[in-house]
This record gives C-alpha cells, structure tokens and sequence, in this order.
C-alpha cells in the first residue's frame, strides 16, 4: 500500500466521503505535488496542514488526532 493510500485509509473515519478531495486538495495546494506523489519527506508537512485545514471543517481535537496518525505513517 503506499504513502497515499495509507493516508486516505486512516483519514476516513474522520472525513468521510471528503477524505480523497481534502488529501489531495492539502497534497496539490499546500505541497505542490500529485497526492500520488506523497513520500515520507512530506508527511510532516502534510499532517501539519491537515490538522490546521482540518479543524475548520472539524473538531479541532479530532484533527489533531489524525494529524498525528498521518505523521506515524511509514
């Protein structure tokens, strides 16, 4: 499974249907790279950007916790 897929996977029992659309939406504007792209040199980055983006859609807790869970990826 890759970087991307695992990422989708833990996402989604947080942001639902949403989750592939907010990833790469995080991935595309904030990364500058293809979601398919997403490697281990930018998952800090990306679970930075999903508990700031992600608390304005969510309990900010909530993204926090899957922040964290994104950055525990490997």
């Amino acid at each position: 499974m890759t970087l991307y897929e695992q990422t989708i996977a833990v996402s989604k029992a947080y942001l639902g249907p949403a989750t592939e659309s907010f990833i790469d939406r995080q991935c595309k504007t904030r990364l500058k790279i293809e979601p398919a792209g997403l490697g281990l040199a930018q998952l800090a980055d990306l679970a930075k950007y999903v508990e700031l983006y992600g608390a304005t859609i969510m309990d900010p807790e909530k993204a926090k916790l899957l922040a964290a869970k994104i950055g525990g990826l490997r």
